[in-house]
């Protein structure tokens, strides 16, 4: 057919320019956009708010490598993903959300989800939010978002299109646009920087999340250098078993030692921001080198003598055909491992009683299991304590850190690679704010395991107010019967007593016929 209502041309635009799973919701405003989703053979995901969608989308992204697109209704539904699109935007990952919008709105008030401007709260947490009024518009953007998220920094965009556009009749988006290349060989970057390494006595390397594309060749990169290394923690996973990787312990106070020691610092595919470090400066006196896709973060980068605009993964490429970097053995093994004993430990000490439970978990999670985990106090320890066997297999909400991230987010996870193993990690509290989407998990019939850590509060907090001298208050709640709750949506639960049981209860629901809620309190610890 080669004119359709513009709603239904999207979709099967979307489709014939691989998008294969849509999540959503669908309502009176944006239902135009739901009459081709079928007719397309996409897969339609029913989320149970827009924030779930978002979040979904999201997980999706990180997942699959591709971009998380979400339909989302005019007004409360932009409002509602706002949250989702700004965690997105916080961690680089591509998602697309398409509204539908008021035909007008300065002319006549009062109108169902109107908004000031919806046009401009989507622009407070996207890279972009633009209007498309007719179809040519709509098929540019779309286009222009999918181009931007294979060539630069994946951050969200958002589309939104009038009513009327939508149910107008459109005629065929145009074929494909020819593939954009965007593989590069950074040679004078390469070159300057191994001639760096090779000047070097002590070179020490920091991988963001940047780097996860080209975690392979960096881990050979470092290894032939003789280099030691950190990683973010979103960078978990670059130089697993490198014997001089130092691991996720960058925020570790006395880290600042470490970098102290080196004459070369090289910070490939990270902000090295507040929350990578939770201090001020990274603890070097010796040159740094800063490598990332985004422009506008090299601009930020104090001390660095040298930047990079670069793709991680076609630099590290470009060492290594360059190659000549030999081990100078200024770092020593022990010296390592007795650092990241002393922080382990320190860790177990602060939050006493999750330790020994990612132990006992790391032993039956299988290798390939994509992770997902909220704001919790479990989660905080086990991104410093879990070592990763492969990079970009453990997500968190980093930059904007909200809450109720891990539930939707694993079930997009999940969507994107079915047959193959997800585990969401959430907190009591997070866990409340997307509760309502086990009912996606059930639907889907997916073999989730929901690790569930309930201490009875907001502990984190808690603890932070009593370091600044606060009266703890406001920091309890009255939490349901979680169990009770799993098995009202019809999923299965269990409430292990002990470690092992918690281990053996997450390794059972791998294999189970839907999601399985696993109920932990600090008592299995005790």
């Amino acid at each position: 057919m080669s004119k359709r209502p513009l709603g239904a041309q999207i979709s099967h635009m979307l489709k014939s320019r691989g998008v294969d799973t849509i999540f959503g919701i669908p309502g009176v405003h944006n239902q135009e956009m739901y009459r081709g989703i079928e007719e397309a053979g996409i897969t339609h995901v029913l989320a149970r708010h827009e924030q779930g969608a978002g979040f979904m989308a999201d997980g999706y992204a990180r997942a699959s490598g591709k971009p998380g697109v979400a339909y989302i209704i005019t007004g409360p539904g932009l409002c509602n993903i706002m949250t989702p699109l700004g965690q997105a935007y916080s961690d680089s990952v591509p998602v697309l959300a398409i509204s539908s919008c008021l035909d007008e709105t300065a002319r006549r008030r009062g109108q169902l989800h109107q908004m000031l401007d919806q046009e401009a709260a989507g622009a407070c947490v996207c890279e972009w939010s633009l209007e498309a009024r007719d179809a040519e518009s709509a098929y540019v953007l779309i286009d222009r978002a999918l181009t931007e998220f294979g060539t630069g920094r994946k951050r969200p965009r958002h589309i939104q299109v009038p009513i009327r556009a939508l149910q107008g009749t459109a005629d065929a988006p145009p074929a494909k646009a020819p593939c954009v290349q965007t593989e590069t060989q950074p040679i004078d970057a390469a070159e300057r920087i191994v001639a760096a390494l090779k000047a070097s006595e002590q070179p020490i390397f920091v991988f963001g999340g940047g780097a996860v594309p080209g975690a392979q060749d960096w881990k050979a990169v470092v290894e032939q250098a003789g280099a030691a290394s950190f990683t973010t923690y979103a960078g978990r996973g670059i130089a697993s078993g490198h014997a001089l990787d130092y691991g996720a312990y960058l925020a570790r106070p006395d880290s600042v030692k470490e970098f102290a020691k080196a004459d070369l610092v090289i910070a490939v595919g990270t902000e090295l921001s507040e929350i990578d470090l939770w201090r001020d400066e990274l603890g070097h006196s010796s040159q740094m080198i800063r490598v990332d896709i985004d422009p506008k973060e090299l601009r930020n980068a104090p001390g660095t003598e040298l930047a990079f605009q670069a793709d991680a993964a076609s630099l590290a490429r470009a060492i290594l055909s360059i190659g000549g970097l030999e081990p100078k053995g200024k770092w020593r093994e022990a010296d390592v491992a007795a650092a990241k004993a002393r922080w382990r430990a320190e860790t177990d000490a602060e939050r006493p009683g999750i330790v020994p439970i990612c132990d006992a978990l790391r032993e039956v999670v299988p290798a390939d299991t994509m992770i997902y985990s909220d704001m919790t106090q479990f989660a905080y320890t086990a991104k410093e304590v879990w070592p990763m066997e492969r990079a970009g297999h453990w997500h968190h909400p980093f930059g904007f850190g909200t809450l109720g991230y891990a539930l939707p987010a694993a079930i997009g996870g999940a969507v994107a690679r079915p047959g193959k193993p997800t585990l969401c990690i959430a907190g009591d509290y997070g866990f409340q704010y997307t509760i309502q989407e086990l009912a996606t998990a059930v639907e889907l019939k997916l073999p989730l395991p929901i690790l569930l850590w309930d201490n009875g509060k907001l502990k984190e907090i808690e603890d932070s107010m009593i370091r600044a001298q606060i009266a703890p208050n406001a920091v309890d709640q009255q939490n349901p019967d979680f169990v009770a709750l799993a098995k009202a949506y019809g999923m299965h639960a269990e409430a292990p007593d002990s470690i092992e049981g918690v281990a053996q209860a997450v390794a059972k629901a791998f294999e189970a016929d839907g999601p399985t809620l696993v109920y932990v309190t600090p008592a299995v610890s005790a």
